[in-house]
């Protein structure tokens, strides 16, 4: 599909969501722009409903991030003009999280913020056949410009996991670093969403919460961990051992998003599927340390970027489709919620014009789901707790 769609310009296929509560969207076979070659018509799935129309004949959802070319400025979904500012762009993570968001085509202005190298990139950006208008900005003075007029601000500045080291490790410095651009879009963007990817996301959720409340612009649905690799790992484990159609399963996955407090609820998986016990324990493990095994992997030259940016610019996608009224988008996130006995949670939550409209509960869970979920959570609470610390003394020292 992807050779095939990049030998024919100006068309595109994106994703989007349907009336069932599962994660992500469904892949746009109604999205073709006048003109779409009948070869690729035919390869398409011709079951799908348009965006913005529920399709009740389509129960599940495409969970793949599919935006080829976005070249046709007037490509289908685009309801209005969108801005979409990304802090932290010329890191690794953010280098290719720029590429897949300049080729969304509900992104009609891409910010690229960095305190270096963002022009280099900017430039690079520029030369791709799209609709999207890129234009970097270099340093805190160009904060206010970057960040008026966005709709959605992705966050994936900071420093990146290395050999050995935890999330948590992480923390002196990444802490500081979200605290200080999260300053900025509460007071130069303060009802746009954010998404944020900056680690050790269980605390810098809770960070920029505080950072908002005492601006006076805390709006609960409007700042959003980015869980999304989780999930997103999660399908293609599973498909990869049950030989399934990777597009077509949604593993739900809750709690937070660092070792023992990811926890994917394999119970739920769609299709339902069984698993031996020793197949549990091995996915569930494997799924926590999904990021240490990319980390170990790439043996000290990174983290996991690619998937990253991939899991990123599909949640950032979710926001835009929801902020352009796209009805039933649903996608887990790590948010403020009352789901728990915590403040703050990661479940399947419904997105709209407002960010996060609905969270929803945990279902039925299995007694080993149960045990997970015993454990998680005082693990969350000190990740918590100690974002929210820092956030509080950090703003004593003003």
């Amino acid at each position: 599909m992807a050779a095939l769609t990049a030998s024919i310009p100006n068309t595109f296929v994106a994703s989007r969501a349907n009336p069932s509560k599962r994660n992500g969207r469904v892949s746009a076979a109604a999205l073709k722009p006048a003109g779409l070659s009948k070869t690729l018509s035919a390869a398409l799935p011709s079951t799908r409903g348009l965006v913005g129309i529920s399709n009740t004949k389509t129960p599940q959802s495409r969970q793949s991030f599919q935006v080829c070319c976005s070249g046709n400025p007037a490509a289908p979904g685009v309801t209005q003009p969108r801005k979409v500012a990304l802090l932290g762009a010329a890191g690794g993570i953010g280098q290719p999280l720029a590429l897949l968001l300049n080729m969304n085509p509900g992104i009609t202005e891409l910010a690229l913020y960095d305190i270096a190298n963002t022009p280099g990139v900017s430039a690079d950006l520029s030369h791709t056949n799209t609709s999207c208008r890129v234009k970097s900005y270099l340093g805190e003075a160009d904060l206010e410009e970057c960040l008026t007029g966005a709709d959605l601000v992705v966050i994936p500045a900071g420093v990146p996991r290395k050999p050995g080291m935890t999330r948590d490790d992480l923390f002196a410095i990444n802490a500081g670093i979200v605290k200080t651009l999260c300053e900025a879009t509460a007071k130069y963007c303060p009802d746009a969403i954010l998404n944020i990817i900056s680690n050790p996301v269980n605390s810098t959720v809770p960070i920029a919460a505080e950072v908002y409340k005492k601006a006076g612009v805390f709006q609960a649905g409007k700042i959003l961990g980015v869980t999304t690799l989780d999930i997103v790992r999660s399908n293609t484990f599973v498909a990869e051992l049950k030989g399934l159609n990777v597009n077509e399963v949604d593993v739900p996955v809750i709690g937070g998003h660092a070792g023992i407090t990811i926890l994917p609820l394999l119970s739920q998986t769609t299709p339902p599927v069984s698993f031996s016990d020793e197949e549990l324990e091995a996915l569930t493990v494997r799924i926590q340390n999904a990021g240490t095994e990319v980390v170990e992997a790439k043996a000290g030259a990174g983290s996991a970027t690619l998937s990253m940016a991939y899991a990123a610019a599909r949640m950032a996608e979710s926001c835009i489709l929801a902020l352009n009224g796209t009805p039933d988008v649903y996608e887990c996130a790590y948010v403020a919620s009352e789901v728990t006995d915590l403040p703050y949670f990661s479940t399947k939550c419904k997105l709209g014009v407002n960010g996060v409209e609905e969270t929803l509960p945990i279902g039925d869970i299995t007694d080993y789901e149960k045990t997970w979920l015993d454990k998680l959570k005082d693990e969350l609470k000190g990740s918590i707790a100690k974002g929210i610390d820092f956030a509080n003394k950090e703003s004593e020292k003003v």
